[in-house]
């Protein structure tokens, strides 16, 4: 249902709980005070005709409508739009889901565009709803509410991607494969997460230049000064991820290339002993294949051969067999091969 919560305050309290748009309209010029309505993935007709009544600026409206909004505050007159985008984390896959916020702040109304299911707005309406006091400062008691609320969602976030972190050290010096793709996944995450929340810290330097011509509560002011606060720690925090995460990337690298330094030795030392036995294999079969050589030209049974009726001939071919093999022998042997 578009309409989640459609109210009339006056003093800080309900007086009246409109059953449509329509109704809600009627209903805020015979109560005065001012309006909060509640909506979430409203359809164009209904976005029409709220900004109909309540004379938001087509530029806004248009943001509005396509949604997929970066965050950031701008004022048309004396109407403030704001988009925020909430986070939360999903324990279950370990990831962080962005949400979009839209509000438009008026003099006598405050409209909440949700498109996603973070952040409760329900509770935020219960609160304020039991700080009568607060609520009856007007829509930007909304305002901070709602700020409030997105920051403090901040929170389980910060400490789910700290947990990652943590996690992503023990894989780096476990030699778990699949830690360069979880880096750039959560370096990814930190970098979107960032850009959520470094927009708000402008967001409040722009509404406190604001806080003396808007005759801003100072009640108010000091809360939204702590939500503040809140929020620069959180971007603070992040920035300190980003930085872990680019040194763990590092660190990767180094370990990586450490790894292939430790390979490339192993694989040297090995061709390195291959090449040692290559070389004595090939001195020993040298030194067999002089002898050998010399009793295969001997062995031929050819009838007139040279020295075959000398009678130092056999001593001979002996002589030079066993000369060969031992000159060979000693060659080799000065220099390493055996």
């Amino acid at each position: 249902m578009p309409v989640v919560d459609n109210a009339i305050y006056v003093g800080g309290r309900r007086v009246a709980t409109p059953a449509s748009l329509e109704e809600t309209f009627e209903t805020r010029e015979a109560h005065g005070g001012f309006a909060w309505i509640g909506l979430y993935r409203p359809t164009d007709a209904e976005l029409d005709a709220v900004a109909s009544e309540f004379g938001l600026h087509p530029l806004a409206v248009e943001d509005t409508r396509k949604g997929h909004q970066r965050a950031k505050i701008e004022r048309y007159g004396e109407t403030l739009f704001i988009v925020l985008r909430p986070a939360r984390y999903l324990d279950d896959v370990e990831q962080v889901e962005f949400g979009e916020l839209h509000v438009f702040i008026g003099r006598d109304f405050a409209i909440t565009i949700r498109r996603a299911e973070s952040p409760n707005l329900a509770k935020v309406r219960h609160r304020l709803e039991g700080s009568p006091d607060l609520l009856a400062k007007g829509p930007e008691a909304v305002l901070y509410a709602v700020l409030d609320e997105v920051v403090d969602e901040y929170s389980p976030v910060d400490l789910g991607l700290e947990n990652d972190i943590d996690e992503i050290e023990e894989q780096l010096f476990s030699g778990d494969p699949q830690v360069t793709r979880r880096i750039y996944d959560l370096a990814s995450e930190v970098m979107e997460f960032q850009r959520a929340t470094r927009p708000i810290i402008d967001m409040f330097a722009l509404l406190e230049r604001g806080f003396e011509k808007y005759h801003v509560d100072l009640e108010l002011q000091r809360y939204l000064r702590d939500v503040k606060d809140h929020v620069i720690r959180i971007v603070e925090r992040g920035e300190s991820f980003r930085q872990l995460l680019q040194n763990a990337l590092s660190v990767h690298a180094t370990l990586v290339g450490q790894r292939q330094n430790e390979e490339m030795k192993r694989l040297t030392e090995t061709s390195l002993a291959q090449s040692e036995q290559t070389k004595k294999i090939s001195s020993w079969a040298a030194i067999l294949f002089a002898p050998a050589l010399v009793g295969t030209i001997y062995g031929m049974n050819f009838r007139h051969m040279p020295e075959l009726l000398w009678e130092w001939g056999y001593p001979f071919a002996i002589s030079l067999m066993v000369g060969s093999g031992l000159t060979l022998y000693v060659i080799f042997k000065r220099r390493n091969w055996l």
